[in-house]
């Protein structure tokens, strides 16, 4: 520890610390736009500058190590003035349409100038504009990009990817996608971290609302929505509404009163794909010629990720389609069966904690038949709050209601879909009940163990030892796939998704500035998931119902034709 004054009072704080982190420790805000904890500590906007008695020019709190008997003062005539000069340079180059802006009421950049008080800029406006394929499901408007960098390094650092770079230098220094390539032409994922790492609006999703209110609209139309698990635990994040009162139950009374026909929860889905997966687990499992692992592939973003990076290695994905997927064939097939109406009068719309997804429903080979969708339009958790906003209605005011039926039901075990290691734990303990004729002790099966970049276990099924691996964020996923191609590690069965922590921060959940909440939403559907009824996917009475009325079993021919695709030939 060192003691330090800040602005007169005397403090004593950690060696290590910057001084932003002992200010911020102590209750002294310190402004700050591109600084991101642990990713971006760079100085790039110097709005966090303060001065330190004894030096001769101001510094970037951001990056300067506190040192013993340091004297910082936060609030003097330099600071204030050099802040609010620099927010004037970056506004003089930043698109300022905020109404019109997908961050508006979020902006990071909003926020600091009217903190500083910032009204005009003396300087010339000059704003860039550069040409993007907005059909594409991630937009970049160069218009309003601040160059704080930090999709450049959440990119390369986390993800691995290196979609983003810096191009040319000085007052000419601009972000782009690197080697002067369009985005078609390098391997993005689709993951959208950097969407939600951006503090301004440079970077969003394409908006499919309008499609989706067209659907609503049109009387001719049956509108069926599902909801993804990963968004119960953020759908009401921005309403101040509680996760513990922001129930499904009040989640599906939202969605009826935006005017969807059908409210499902794609915790259905999930416990589908469990059944196809676990079985087709079991069936690579006894065929001697298989040599594993066999990789989850419920994850878009990761499937883009194996196409391009490791294309070798893509026949060892799992060929059960998506939840998201899975429902959209049932929904097209059974449910339209059920309503006794064409699939083509049934538009199938999901709500999903990602951009990849957007990508998956528009990929042609996923679907079950020549010219139907499963899905015809997904929208992100963002794009479900929006719709909350434009049909007026008042979270803190909905009653619980149920989801409809006969795709309504849902299990822990599908919940946990949305955070990480959930879908491999919840097709395990299918697998087992499978194989053993008995149910797991759910919470005393296995347990994870860290090993290097991601995490492993291993269990008995009648004698044989089953190795299994658990990665997210795909830069971790890379090193887990490397150290299995080589031969270093051995696993039966491997769960990666793109995104740090799941879907629970996925790109297309809430974004709160500087905030990595994976962990914590996480957590809430795990907790979900102990005070389910049901826990185990074989024993939702929805999906027992569906296989007697119309699949058959797992893996049969008709599930073959609905629940399964050959990820080879999807095109990126």
């Amino acid at each position: 520890m060192v003691n330090i004054t800040i602005d007169g009072i005397k403090y004593k704080v950690k060696d290590d610390s910057t001084i932003l982190e002992a200010a911020r420790a102590n209750g002294v805000d310190i402004p700050s736009l591109c600084y991101f904890k642990d990713l971006n500590e760079i100085g790039a906007c110097r709005i966090c500058v303060v001065q330190v008695k004894g030096m001769n020019r101001l510094i970037s709190s951001c990056n300067t190590k506190v040192k013993e008997g340091m004297e910082v003062m936060t609030q003097t005539e330099a600071v204030q003035t050099a802040r609010k000069l620099n927010v004037q340079l970056i506004l003089s180059q930043h698109s300022c349409h905020c109404p019109t802006c997908q961050r508006n009421g979020n902006c990071k950049l909003q926020d600091i100038v009217a903190t500083l008080g910032v009204q005009t800029t003396p300087y010339k406006e000059n704003i860039r504009q550069s040409y993007w394929d907005v059909s594409y499901p991630l937009v970049r408007d160069e218009s309003k990009c601040i160059k704080c960098m930090r999709c450049i390094q959440v990119c390369e650092k986390v993800q691995g990817m290196k979609v983003w770079d810096l191009r040319n230098t000085g007052r000419r220094t601009r972000v782009g996608v690197r080697e002067n390539k369009t985005i078609n032409e390098v391997n993005c994922a689709l993951c959208g971290q950097c969407v939600t790492h951006c503090p301004v609006g440079a970077l969003s999703t394409r908006n499919d609302i309008d499609k989706v209110w067209k659907a609503i609209q049109d009387p001719e139309t049956i509108t069926v929505v599902q909801v993804a698990p990963a968004v119960r635990t953020a759908w009401a994040e921005q309403s101040g509404l509680a996760r513990e009162k922001a129930t499904p139950g009040h989640m599906a009374a939202a969605l009826r009163r935006i005017g969807f026909d059908y409210v499902f929860d794609t915790d259905f889905s999930a416990d589908l794909t469990i059944m196809e997966e676990g079985s087709e687990l079991l069936e690579r499992l006894s065929n001697k010629k298989f040599e594993g692992p066999m990789f989850t592939s419920c994850c878009p973003g990761w499937v883009r990720f194996m196409k391009s990076e490791f294309p070798d290695m893509v026949h060892k994905l799992s060929t059960s389609k998506s939840p998201q997927q899975m429902f959209g064939a049932v929904t097209k097939g059974y449910f339209a069966d059920r309503l006794k109406v064409k699939p083509e009068k049934i538009c199938c719309i999901s709500i999903m904690p990602c951009l990849a997804k957007k990508w998956e429903c528009a990929v042609e080979a996923v679907n079950s038949d020549a010219g139907i969708r499963d899905v015809d339009a997904s929208l992100t958790t963002r794009e479900f709050i929006s719709l909350l906003k434009m049909a007026n209605v008042d979270v803190t005011a909905l009653p619980k209601e149920d989801f409809d039926s006969p795709m309504g039901i849902g299990t822990g075990a599908g919940i946990i879909f949305g955070t990480t290691g959930g879908v491999m734990e919840a097709a395990v303990r299918t697998a087992y009940y499978i194989v053993m004729g008995k149910n797991p002790s759910v919470d005393k099966f296995f347990k994870l163990t860290e090993k290097n970049v991601w995490k492993e276990a291993e269990f008995e099924l009648k004698g044989k030892k089953i190795r299994i691996a658990v990665a997210s964020g795909l830069g971790n996923a890379r090193a887990l796939v490397e150290a299995i191609r080589s031969g270093q590690e051995y696993y039966d069965f491997v769960e990666i998704m793109a995104c740090p922590g799941g879907c629970s921060g996925g790109g297309g959940q809430p974004i709160k500035d500087g905030m990595e909440l994976a962990g914590i939403r996480g957590e809430y559907l795990r907790k979900l998931d102990k005070n389910a009824k049901l826990r185990f996917s074989h024993e939702n009475p929805e999906i027992q119902a569906l296989y007697k009325e119309y699949m058959g079993k797992p893996l049969s021919k008709k599930a073959e034709h609905y629940l399964h695709t050959d990820q080879s030939k999807w095109n990126l």
